[in-house]
């Protein structure tokens, strides 16, 4: 079994709530759809609750390229959200400019882990809201 399958079955298995690297971390989990396959991919990953706005961090460790999901999204918005025991469909949005910029400092004010990611690159970490469904 792959690490992300692992944390899938752990998050699954505990109501949303896994160990390791990711113990009391917010952790949801984002399905999206592969651009050139078509195929749903389901990603482990720290999102942030900012007013009753959601984002998730495109920020692959820090490494020079955008995570594959990520290029997913662009190219298919449409996702499905997992978070705790809720499940529900959205819309990916990437968020710019100053907006981006705060929301990306308030992820690394609380997890200083992210701004050391944003120091090891030097492409802009996306950041990406999830739009609830209506």
């Amino acid at each position: 079994m792959d690490h992300n399958a692992a944390i899938i079955t752990e998050f699954r298995t505990n109501q949303g709530r896994v160990g390791g690297n990711f113990a009391g971390a917010p952790l949801l989990l984002l399905h999206t759809t592969g651009a050139r396959s078509g195929q749903e991919r389901i990603h482990p990953m720290m999102y942030l609750d900012l007013g009753d706005r959601r984002f998730v961090f495109a920020s692959k460790a820090g490494a020079d390229t955008n995570p594959d999901w990520y290029h997913n999204l662009i190219a298919n918005p449409a996702v499905t959200v997992e978070v705790g025991t809720e499940t529900y469909p959205g819309t990916a949005r990437p968020v710019q400019g100053p907006e981006r910029d705060r929301i990306y400092q308030e992820q690394a004010s609380r997890y200083p882990g992210f701004g050391e990611y944003q120091e090891k690159t030097s492409r802009s970490i996306p950041v990406v809201e999830l739009i609830r469904a209506s």
